[in-house]
C-alpha cells in the first residue's frame, strides 16, 4: 500500500471515528432531552387532571377542563387515572388496569411526583391532596413523537456520517497528493540521476521544512557519491599515465645498461637514475593511494578532539624536518583567548597531512621565501590561514587547482605532481570544512582552511 493511500485511510478513519462518536453523543443527549420533554408534558397533564378531577369548586373544574380542551392536544393512547390514597397508611387504591411496580407509588407519595417507562409508553404520577382527601393522579401515553424524532435523527446522522466519510476520503486523497507532491518530484529527479550525470542535484525550496531537509540530505549524498566517482575515475585515468613515465624510464635505463658492457661509472649513474625514478614512482604511488583513500567521507578512524594550535606546531615540526632552512613562521596575532574555541573534532594525522602539503607547496612555489601560518576562531569555526609570497596562480587556472594532476600554467620549472591540493581538499571536506584560495600572479597566494567546531 502506498504512503498516499495510508495517509488517506488513516486520516479518514480518524476523522470518521470522531464524527461517529460525536453523532452518538448527539443522538443520546437529544433522545434523553425528548424523553424529559415528554415526561414534563405528562406531568403538566397530571396536574391539570388533578385540578379538573378534584376541584375545590365546580367553577374551577369547568375552567381547567376548558383549558385542557383548548390548549392541550390529546396524546397518542392517552390514559388518566385518579387513585385515592389513605392519608394515614399511605396505601393506594390501585386500578386493575395499571400494572406498575410498587416503588412507583412509593416514590410518587414520598417525592410528590415520579416517572416510569415501559417500552414506548411513559407514565407520570403526581401526589395531590385537598383539605379532605389525598390522591395519586397518573397520566400515561405512547411517545410516538420521540420515536419518530429519534428515527429521523438516526437517519440524518447516518446519512451525514456516510456523506462526511466520502468527503473526508476525497479530501484526504487530495491533500495527500498535495503533501506528497514534493516527494514524487524528488523521486522523478532521483530516477533521472545516474553515474553519467552525478552533477545533477535535487531542487530545494526556500522553506525550512522536512521536505527541504530531505532534498538537502539527498544532495549531500550525491556530493559524496560524485566525489567518490570522480576520485575513482581520476585514479584510474591518471594513475596509468603518471605511473607509466617513471616505469618507462626505469625499464629504459635498465635495458640500456644491459645491452652491452659498460664502465663502473656508467653502471653507478644508471642505478642512480633508476633510484631517482623509483623514488618518484614511490611518491606518486603514495600520493595516489592517499587521494583514493580520502574520499568525501573517508574512514573516520581515530576521530576525536583536536587542538588546532597544536596542529600548527606539529606541521611546523614536519616542515622543519623536510626543509631545515625554511622561513615558515606562526602568526600569533589572531589566536583566540578562549582555549575551548581551539578544539575541533577530526583526525589529527589527516589534518596534519593536508596542512603540511599546503605549507610545503607555499615553500616550493615561493622559492623558500617567508610563509606565515595564522590561526583565528569564532564560536562556530576555526580558520587556518597560510600566506606566501610566491608566483601565485593565474586566474584562469583557479577553477581547476583541486583537480588531481592539474598544475598551473606557471609551474613548469617546479617539480610536482598536482596531487597535494586535491588531497588536502578531500581531507578538509571529510571534516565538513572548506578551502578558500585567494591568489595573484607574482604577488603570492593565501589559502584559508575553515573547520567547524
Amino acid at each position: 500500500m502506498k504512503i498516499r493511500t495510508k495517509i488517506m485511510m488513516l486520516f479518514a478513519a480518524l476523522t470518521v471515528s470522531i464524527i461517529v462518536a460525536m453523532s452518538f453523543f448527539v443522538y443520546y443527549f437529544a433522545t434523553q432531552y425528548s424523553f424529559e420533554d415528554f415526561y414534563k408534558r405528562l406531568e403538566i397533564r397530571a396536574y391539570l387532571t388533578a385540578k379538573a378531577a378534584i376541584p375545590s369548586s365546580e367553577s374551577f373544574s369547568s375552567i381547567y377542563n376548558e383549558i385542557r380542551e383548548e390548549n392541550l392536544e390529546v396524546m397518542p393512547s392517552e390514559q388518566e387515572f385518579v387513585l385515592r390514597v389513605d392519608p394515614v397508611t399511605k396505601q393506594v387504591q390501585t386500578s386493575h388496569n395499571l400494572e406498575l411496580p410498587a416503588y412507583f407509588y412509593r416514590e410518587a407519595i414520598a417525592l410528590g411526583k415520579t416517572f416510569y417507562r415501559e417500552g414506548d409508553r411513559f407514565f407520570a404520577g403526581v401526589y395531590y391532596h385537598n383539605n379532605e382527601h389525598a390522591y395519586l393522579v397518573i397520566v400515561s401515553a405512547i411517545n410516538h413523537y420521540s420515536a419518530e424524532y429519534s428515527l429521523m435523527l438516526r437517519k440524518i446522522l447516518v446519512i451525514s456520517s456516510i456523506f462526511a466519510a466520502l468527503m473526508i476520503m476525497a479530501g484526504g486523497y487530495f491533500f495527500s497528493r498535495v503533501i506528497l507532491r514534493p516527494i514524487r518530484n524528488m523521486m522523478t529527479q532521483v530516477k533521472s540521476i545516474s553515474s553519467r550525470n552525478l552533477h545533477s542535484r535535487l531542487e530545494t525550496g526556500g522553506n525550512k521544512d522536512e521536505m527541504n531537509e530531505l532534498a538537502a540530505t539527498f544532495n549531500n549524498m550525491l556530493d559524496r557519491l560524485e566525489t567518490s566517482f570522480e576520485t575513482q575515475n581520476n585514479f584510474v585515468s591518471n594513475a596509468s599515465h603518471e605511473l607509466s613515465t617513471p616505469l618507462t624510464a626505469i625499464i629504459g635505463e635498465a635495458e640500456l645498461s644491459l645491452c652491452r658492457d659498460r664502465s663502473q661509472e656508467n653502471y653507478v649513474q644508471a642505478i642512480r637514475n633508476i633510484l631517482r625514478e623509483a623514488e618518484r614512482l614511490e611518491h606518486i604511488t603514495k600520493s595516489l593511494l592517499h587521494l583514493a583513500q580520502t574520499g568525501f567521507d573517508g574512514q573516520k578512524q581515530d576521530w576525536g578532539p583536536i587542538r588546532t594550535d597544536e596542529l600548527l606546531f606539529s606541521v611546523k615540526e614536519v616542515v622543519d624536518k623536510i626543509h631545515p632552512d625554511n622561513h615558515v613562521e606562526i602568526d600569533y596575532s589572531l589566536f583566540p583567548e578562549e582555549d575551548e574555541k581551539l578544539v575541533i573534532q577530526g583526525n589529527f594525522q589527516l589534518l596534519e597531512l593536508a596542512l603540511s602539503n599546503i605549507v610545503l607547496n607555499a615553500i616550493k612555489y615561493s622559492d623558500n621565501q617567508p610563509v606565515s601560518m595564522a590561526l583565528a576562531a569564532t564560536d562556530k569555526k576555526n580558520f587556518i590561514i597560510v600566506k606566501d609570497r610566491g608566483i601565485g596562480i593565474p586566474q584562469e587556472d583557479l577553477p581547476y587547482i583541486f583537480s588531481p594532476f592539474f598544475r598551473a600554467s606557471n609551474t613548469g620549472k617546479f617539480k610536482g605532481y598536482g596531487i597535494g591540493l586535491p588531497l588536502a581538499q578531500n581531507i578538509i571536506r571529510m571534516h565538513k570544512g572548506e578551502i578558500v584560495v585567494f591568489s595573484k600572479v607574482n604577488m603570492g597566494t593565501e589559502i584559508r582552511l575553515e573547520l567547524p567546531i
